[in-house]
Parts: C-alpha cells; structure tokens; sequence
C-alpha cells in the first residue's frame, strides 16, 4: 500500500510563508516525477510545479517566482516552498507522484489527500 501525505497546510496572511511537505511510504522500488497540484474553490485542478528524481523542476507560470519546489530522494519527501503568499494562491494543495511499485520503467500515479492553503487579512 503507497501512501502520499502531505502536511504544512494553514491559514496565512498575504506576503507570508509556508512550506508544504508530502512523505511518500509504502513498498515500492522507486520515484520518477514528484509534483504539486492545486485547486481554488469553483476552479479546475491545476498543476504548480514538478520535480525529476534528477532535481530538474518546471514551474507553472501563475508559479514562478514565489514557489520552489524540492524534494529529498533519501527519505521520499518533496517540498513546496511558498513565499509572498497572495489571496488568489487559496487552494487545495495536492502533492502528486509517479511512482514504481515493481522494477521496471513504469510506474503508477499517486496522489495525497490534500492540504489546505487559505491566504486572507
């Protein structure tokens, strides 16, 4: 069983800081792809930023700038730094990754829970 939890959620004022982590667990034989995701009340899920097993990240654009995504290959961990957060970055943050439960070059998708990033005065 793979599991994705996230953590580091919470309510912030505008031009304040988080940094969401997502820990991956479970069996499995490896991580490609690592990534964020994100949802807004009354908007479709979009993607934010993504990292390689290799450290090559690509951002969206509505991210680049205040997010910095990372991740820490030894212990399944990928980070999401948030800086000068804005009230349109409200949003379910769900951490995403490609992962392979066998040895092999393919590998399933997986998604967290969830955590939520509320930005207001």
């Amino acid at each position: 069983q793979v599991e994705l939890v996230e953590s580091g959620g919470g309510s912030v004022q505008p031009g304040g800081s988080l940094r969401l982590s997502c820990s991956a667990s479970g069996s499995f034989s490896g991580i490609d792809d690592m990534g964020w995701y994100r949802q807004a009340p009354g908007k479709q899920c979009e993607p934010v930023a993504r990292i390689s097993s290799g450290g090559s990240t690509d951002y969206a654009d509505s991210a680049k700038g205040r997010f910095t995504i990372s991740r820490d290959n030894a212990m399944n961990l990928v980070y999401l730094q948030i800086d000068n957060l804005q009230p349109e970055d409200t949003a379910v943050y769900f951490c995403h990754a490609a992962i392979r439960i066998k040895d092999g070059p393919f590998s399933n998708p997986y998604w967290g829970q969830g955590t939520q990033v509320t930005v207001s005065s």
